[in-house]
């Protein structure tokens, strides 16, 4: 099969990249470095002709709230408009597990956003919702970080590597679209603050995580569960000690 994904040069694209073309697929890395932008339309119907699947795993270059949002909607907006006219056989988008959760956050609004667009398409698709990855520990640090202290709730939190997202996200593209969403998870739960304080301790960061239940995450304030999968999930198998080991 011939699949695209956009986003192909980033952290999991890249990945997806690999993994398909492992497994005998026709995978075409599509990105602004490539000749391809979505927001301007440059490239996007001529890199999906002939498309059997089209993937995004792409991201707004902005966490703005309005940034986000217009990113989302002209985006996808312009990848559904491509993929009906190239006729397209199967959508599937990366979002995250707990999107429809939070409310109060610009970017969880852009992904809902997002994902309605392409439920009310008409193409067949598949949503893959992914938990935390271990990957963005430092970022997620950087944003609590207060001085000397990084403020985080400890909400529980099922993180995983990008390597297992991308393998979940390369699955589901082969496969039947779901014409709904699967939600994939690690195989571990910890409290937020405990997470990020086991990665920078791991990686000698002198900063202090403090456990603060009222710390807001990327806008929105997390009860217990607001970021765990349901029962249903997929679980990967990369541990987090694992995964620190290998840095």
């Amino acid at each position: 099969m011939k699949i695209v994904v956009i986003g192909g040069t980033g952290l999991i694209g890249s990945k997806l990249v690999t993994r398909l073309g492992e497994h005998g697929h026709r995978a075409v890395a599509a990105a602004p470095n490539t000749g391809v932008n979505t927001l301007t339309g440059e490239g996007v119907k001529e890199v999906l002709q002939g498309a059997d699947v089209v993937i995004d795993v792409s991201n707004s270059p902005s966490f703005a709230d309005d940034d986000v949002m217009d990113f989302f909607r002209t985006s996808t907006t312009t990848l559904l408009d491509a993929a009906s006219g190239a006729g397209v056989g199967h959508y599937v988008a990366l979002s995250v597990v707990g999107t429809e959760r939070l409310p109060e956050s610009g970017y969880f609004r852009a992904k809902v956003a997002q994902e309605e667009l392409i439920k009310g398409s008409g193409l067949p698709y598949s949503l893959v919702h992914a938990t935390q990855f271990f990957e963005f520990a430092r970022s997620i640090a950087d944003s609590a970080t207060d001085g000397a202290y990084v403020r985080l709730s400890g909400a529980s939190v099922q993180p995983m590597a990008a390597d297992d997202v991308a393998a979940a996200v390369g699955r589901t593209a082969a496969g039947t679209p779901l014409n709904g969403t699967v939600e994939v998870a690690g195989p571990e739960v910890f409290g937020l603050d405990q997470w990020i304080r086991t990665v920078l301790v791991a990686r000698s960061d002198p900063r202090e995580v403090v456990t603060d239940p009222r710390a807001r995450y990327f806008g929105a304030l997390l009860e217990l569960d607001t970021l765990l999968p349901g029962r249903d999930a997929q679980l990967a198998q990369t541990r987090l000690s694992e995964w620190l080991a290998r840095q």
